[in-house]
């Protein structure tokens, strides 16, 4: 089965910060981002990895249709709303998001939904990173918030790894 995502920006910049792009291609047969998120990411910090991605050419910027008003109804950010509108264009696809909101509002809609844990788990099972433990705390020192019960409890229960309970 191909795997389609349409990534909003946190997955973007939380992987541009510990892994080149090549991590997302890896995984993901074709991987988009709406203009909305990579204007997002654009107007972010001058030297940040995912916005030099992008003003390097890495990954495709889609035009997305707009969105439906049941969609804006959830007042989500631009980014996700876009990801959304295109993941309903384009059965099939999954939608890379991380904010609660953003996930429960794709659920809400049938939409498949991958996050930036469920991206590092994936990599981890054929190898692509050697562990995904260390994946998640190079994100934590640099400033990501990741839920350790999260962590520990849901995503871990198919690696080989552990998460320690003193590490939240």
């Amino acid at each position: 089965m191909s795997e389609r995502w349409i990534l909003n920006a946190s997955p973007l910049i939380r992987l541009a910060h510990i892994r080149p792009a090549s991590l997302i291609a890896a995984l993901a047969d074709e991987a988009v981002g709406p203009e909305a998120v990579a204007a997002e990411i654009l107007a972010g910090p001058e030297a940040d990895p995912a916005g030099l991605g992008i003003e390097a050419g890495g990954g495709l910027v889609i035009a997305t249709p707009p969105p439906t008003p049941e969609r804006l109804a959830w007042d989500l950010g631009a980014g996700e709303t876009a990801v959304l509108a295109q993941a309903m264009a384009t059965p099939g696809w999954m939608a890379g998001l991380d904010e609660a909101a953003a996930r429960k509002c794709a659920r809400s809609f049938s939409i498949p939904v991958v996050g930036t844990l469920a991206i590092i788990v994936r990599a981890r099972q054929p190898g692509l990173i050697p562990s995904a433990a260390e994946v998640i705390r190079a994100l934590r020192q640099a400033g990501f918030r990741i839920d350790a019960q999260l962590v520990r409890t849901g995503l871990w229960q198919t690696l080989p790894e552990t998460w320690p309970a003193g590490d939240s």
